[in-house]
């Protein structure tokens, strides 16, 4: 039987209003948050390890999985929690995967996010990846949270399918060198090469952020440079743009 909360200062309301809205209570709790009855599905679709559904009276729930709190709550603590202007009705907590890289990355390609800082981008590119065949994301140098309600939603359930690493940049030339990933930065420059022309049958490719571009420290780490053609008046793409671009590329001649 499902719990029943009515007060806003109910201690679990609490926990979930502080997920939604700090990264160090995330991290710290070891848990995200989520809002919607589609995201909720494809969660119990992929497995996540769910702690809590949150719910009011008109949604619809999928089956959820035995040892999950179900919490109903009136309209207006959902109001009250919600993220959303107009709330779906559902909100979700769960167990955030391990961050930390493995040894060696396997697979055959991996997107590699410098500091991007646009959650929507993040979950956006998240997305795009799981479409085109990528294998993972690495973040490095303090990109959105990917594990912010805000990303988990962009992404349309590809958090659920796809692993994000989270490493220092110093980490990731030993770490493609251990996993034997060369590396291919997403830059203009002197010496890059347009990305229909190179060979990466196995790779990671990485992708700056909103304002700056690649880091230093990542444009060091890289093999190559690689860019994509462009009208000589125009300088770059939104980063989920060039991400989607670069990934079709290569799946495309896979």
């Amino acid at each position: 039987m499902p719990e029943i909360v009515t007060s806003r200062k109910n201690p679990l309301i609490t926990h979930i209003r502080r997920l939604l809205s700090h990264r160090a209570a995330r991290r710290e709790a070891g848990e995200f948050a989520g809002d919607g009855e589609k995201l909720l599905e494809e969660a119990v679709r992929w497995g996540a390890a769910l702690t809590a559904v949150v719910y009011t009276q008109r949604a619809k729930l999928p089956p959820i999985p035995e040892g999950v709190r179900q919490i109903q709550v009136p309209e207006d603590v959902m109001q009250s929690l919600s993220p959303m202007k107009s709330p779906q009705g559902v909100l979700f907590t769960g167990k955030i995967p391990a961050l930390r890289p493995p040894e060696r990355l396997s697979g055959r390609r991996w997107l590699v996010l410098d500091g991007l800082q646009d959650p929507g981008n993040v979950g956006t590119i998240w997305r795009t990846a799981d479409a085109l065949e990528a294998d993972g994301l690495l973040l490095v140098n303090r990109c959105a949270d990917p594990w912010s309600h805000k990303t988990v939603r962009a992404s349309m359930g590809a958090c659920f399918r796809l692993p994000v690493w989270e490493l220092e940049a110093e980490e990731l030339a030993p770490l493609l060198k251990r996993s034997g990933l060369p590396l291919y930065a997403a830059a203009l420059g002197e010496g890059a090469q347009d990305v229909r022309c190179i060979d990466a049958d196995r790779c990671a490719l990485a992708i700056g952020n909103e304002g700056q571009g690649l880091s230093q420290a990542v444009l060091a780490a890289g093999d190559a440079l690689v860019k994509i053609p462009m009208r000589p008046r125009c300088e770059s793409l939104n980063a989920a743009a060039a991400a989607a671009v670069l990934l079709w590329e290569l799946a495309r001649r896979a």
